[in-house]
């Protein structure tokens, strides 16, 4: 199978979107310090971009979760695949996402960290698509609401390709 790409959002509309949430965090979070816990792999990108532009202190983590084993359709059970580094006791917290479609993972997670004794604990996204929505989920930062597409870029992949891009493109798969 070969992929055809063709630009969804371009590189200058993700980075003045990703400013706007970081000035948005910045004004909800004023005189207060923040966590941001990344989800592993596709959220890296996302969350690097957003922190360079936040101006409250700012501390980070990283989370690897799975709810696909080996199978290319969720299972619908959570597994940590690598939990946090840190205590997040006290701390308030910004789960982040590259993309949230059945909200199972967050669902999941955001309870998890509130157990774990944060002050408080909000839920970001770089792509939101509701469609595909399984279980209702409140997320507080959205850069974009997207269709049920297959996307890549900023994060997100197919096969481990296409992470990189500094835009995010819709993948059509064609025959060869």
């Amino acid at each position: 199978m070969a992929e055809k790409l063709s630009v969804m959002l371009s590189e200058e509309e993700v980075d003045k979107r990703i400013r706007e949430i970081a000035e948005q965090i910045n004004k909800d979070y004023e005189g207060k310090e923040i966590h941001l816990i990344g989800v592993l792999r596709g959220a890296s990108f996302f969350m690097c971009e957003l922190g360079k532009r936040i101006t409250v202190p700012v501390t980070v983590d990283f989370m690897s979760v799975s709810s696909y084993g080996n199978g290319t359709v969720s299972s619908g059970t959570i597994k940590i695949k690598k939990d946090l580094d840190d205590s997040i006791e006290g701390k308030h917290v910004i789960l982040v996402e590259d993309i949230i479609d059945s909200g199972r993972t967050l669902s999941y997670l955001g309870p998890m960290l509130k157990e774990r004794g944060a002050a408080s604990v909000k839920l970001c996204t770089l792509l939101d698509k509701p469609d595909r929505r399984e279980v209702d989920v409140f997320v507080d930062y959205v850069g974009y609401r997207i269709p049920d597409k297959f996307v890549v870029g900023y994060g997100l992949d197919y096969a481990q390709k296409y992470r990189n891009l500094p835009y995010i493109a819709e993948v059509e798969l064609e025959e060869e």
